[in-house]
């Protein structure tokens, strides 16, 4: 009877702990929704210069409660949207990830690709072809959200949205439940197939408010007094371009009748797109009932008007200035509904940039700065007719892209001694050639990137953690200060390893964060594996970055 009695507790013992096992929950230390956002184009300075103006809900909020890095830079060139969304999300550089540009020339195939481009998925959406040909399959490396996915058993859900197509698909990784991102076309947000065969209710219903056409019956005008934008140059200058067939690119702007003559494109130039953006993530917060359990959920959200109005009329126009107002207050409406949602204290929300931008060349030149345009398609030309007297009826240089050179390894001799000598030979001519070319300040070859240390300082490193051996080019060009490659005379890009396209705002906040700033360097790929600690998992399998001592001490 004894041992009856025994076996009975052993058993009830067993299914007790059993079924304790079974229910237990996650970790409560968790934020119940993780929001990363990325600002495409955001240079850190533009918190301290158009700082007066913030309200107390948005930047400032995140400055005031959360932990900010100052001292934050890309650590690898080219400095562009692609690469700078997938390194922010995978903890590591184009070497590893493979997102060396937004396109680059195919080796293979011989013919430019695009980031997210997939040409075996299709639109779901809307009637338009290209538009939802993409998906995160060239990106090599497992995203913080991958691991917050294979970390749940894929319980996590996680969502990319943007106006962009890579601003959503990059950052949402491979194992996302969704991207959504503007079909410019069509003025509302589409999928692929790669992510679902329909939209879902919550989206239809979504696209069914109309919103961009709301937002583009109004005239844009700014948001203050224009006299008080002092921090910014004057309204009306050479430097910047015109927006959607505009006469001048100066206030106000008539956006029925941009409209009329760009279609939903122009949407994307101005700051309402932000608010659209904002609304779509709210939308999806409701709609995917994002941090309503007790799995954490993830919610990657890009805005990227501030690139396309920013490429326009560069960093000093007053429309750049006015878009980050009212980004500030799209910001602090978005965080009203993660408290409201998730609790004050339950969510981890991170800011960045994917890139920054230079000055134009031109308005530098004016006032006795060093700077210049480089026109690659001209240099490409131009070397090709140089070669040729070296290598007789052969086109040598195949493009030129991302400051990168690609030989056309056929017009070398197939015989592989005879055919390595040529590689040499054209390498070392062409070198010289570029380092003659006026903006050039040097170039490395492929040998001496595959070889280079992965942590080697200045920008031969640069180079080196931008360089991936079978997606890169021969030779890697970087060009002087205030130099880059572009057709106008007007607004700005970005792209090099120069500090006004590598410094980026860094800022955390939310559960676990503590407040505080530090001006100790860190690179960009220090986000993910912060993360990775905040949540209590693995660190993406790429991942060279290092987690934020100062933010946890």
């Amino acid at each position: 009877m004894k041992h009856v009695r025994l076996s009975l507790a052993f058993f009830l013992f067993f299914v007790v702990t059993s079924s304790v096992f079974s229910q237990k929950k996650p970790d409560n230390d968790r934020p119940r929704l993780v929001v990363g956002i990325v600002v495409d184009q955001m240079r850190q300075e533009y918190l301290y210069r158009f700082g007066n103006k913030f309200g107390e809900g948005g930047f400032k909020r995140m400055m005031s409660e959360g932990f900010m890095l100052q001292n934050a830079h890309y650590n690898y060139v080219p400095t562009v949207t692609g690469a700078g969304h997938a390194s922010i999300y995978t903890g590591t550089t184009p070497a590893n990830h493979g997102i060396i540009g937004n396109d680059w020339y195919d080796k293979e195939s011989g013919k430019n690709v695009y980031c997210a481009g997939d040409p075996a998925q299709t639109t779901v959406g809307s009637a338009s072809v290209e538009d939802g040909k993409m998906s995160a399959h060239r990106l090599l490396a497992t995203t913080i959200t991958d691991e917050l996915k294979l970390f749940t058993q894929k319980k996590a859900k996680v969502i990319g949205i943007s106006i962009k197509d890579r601003g959503s698909i990059l950052p949402a990784g491979h194992m996302a439940d969704a991207a959504y991102w503007y079909d410019e076309n069509a003025g509302k947000f589409i999928s692929s197939t790669y992510y679902m065969t329909t939209l879902p209710a919550w989206v239809e219903n979504f696209n069914k408010l109309g919103l961009p056409d709301k937002y583009l019956s109004q005239t844009w005008n700014t948001l203050y007094p224009i006299e008080q934008y002092v921090e910014s140059g004057p309204d009306n200058t050479p430097y910047e371009g015109k927006l959607g067939g505009k006469d001048k690119p100066a206030f106000p702007y008539d956006l029925p009748a941009m409209f009329k003559k760009s279609g939903y494109d122009i949407l994307s130039y101005t700051p309402f797109s932000n608010d659209y953006l904002t609304e779509m993530a709210k939308a999806a917060i409701d709609g995917e009932k994002m941090g309503a359990d007790e799995w954490t959920d993830f919610l990657c959200v890009s805005y990227s008007a501030t690139d396309k109005l920013g490429h326009t009329v560069g960093p000093n126009a007053i429309e750049i200035e006015d878009i980050y107002l009212r980004l500030d207050k799209s910001l602090a409406d978005l965080f009203r509904k993660l408290d409201q949602v998730a609790g004050k204290g339950n969510y981890v929300v991170f800011l960045s940039a994917d890139h920054a931008v230079a000055d134009n060349p031109q308005y530098l030149v004016d006032n006795k700065v060093p700077a210049g345009f480089m026109r690659n398609q001209n240099l490409q030309a131009r070397l090709n007719d140089f070669l040729k007297p070296y290598f007789p009826g052969k086109e040598v240089i195949r493009s030129i892209m991302n400051e990168q050179v690609y030989f056309n390894h056929d017009a070398f001799s197939s015989d592989p001694k005879s055919g390595g000598m040529d590689l040499l030979i054209a390498t070392e001519l062409t070198i010289n050639y570029l380092l003659q070319e006026k903006g050039v300040a040097n170039a490395f070859p492929k040998s001496i990137l595959r070889q280079g240390a992965y942590d080697e300082g200045g920008h031969k490193g640069m180079a080196i953690r931008g360089y991936n051996p079978k997606r890169s080019g021969d030779i890697t060009m970087i060009l002087e200060p205030g130099w880059y490659d572009a057709w106008s005379i007007t607004g700005t890009t970005h792209g090099s390893s120069y500090t006004y396209d590598t410094h980026v705002p860094v800022l955390f906040f939310g559960k676990g964060i503590k407040q505080g700033t530090s001006v100790l360097p860190h690179t960009i790929t220090d986000i993910a594996p912060t993360l990775s600690v905040l949540l209590k998992i693995k660190f993406p399998n790429a991942c060279t970055g290092q987690p934020v001592a100062e933010l946890f001490n």
